[in-house]
């Protein structure tokens, strides 16, 4: 049974940091592209990051140089190190593995002051 379980959101202030893990089981993690998401109430669920296996990334450009995908494939964990955070980075985090479809619960964000 494919299982995503993402941790690590909270309340943090504008400029700060958070990293965000989604603990992967029921599959081959190493083999699989892997991603992260986000949604808000106003927006539909958009593309945050994205990490292929090398390690070929990609980056929405409103996010490029401030969050860092990285996957651990001994431990099946993949990561989101956000730093610089801004208001606009609220928001419920998913990961997802891309080949299957499998999504997590989502882990919220929020950026404020």
């Amino acid at each position: 049974q494919v299982q995503l379980v993402e941790s690590g959101g909270g309340l943090v202030q504008p400029g700060g940091s958070l990293t965000l893990s989604c603990e992967a089981s029921g599959f081959i993690f190493s083999n699989y592209l892997l991603a992260w998401y986000r949604q808000t109430p106003e927006k539909e669920r958009e593309l945050v990051a994205q990490i292929a296996n090398p390690l070929t990334t990609y980056y929405r450009d409103s996010v490029k140089g401030r969050f860092t995908i990285s996957r651990d494939n001994a431990r099946n964990i993949l990561y989101l190190q956000m730093n610089n955070l801004k208001p606009e980075d609220t928001a419920v985090y998913y990961c997802r593995c891309e080949s299957l479809g499998a999504w997590g619960q989502g882990t919220q964000v929020t950026v404020s002051s």
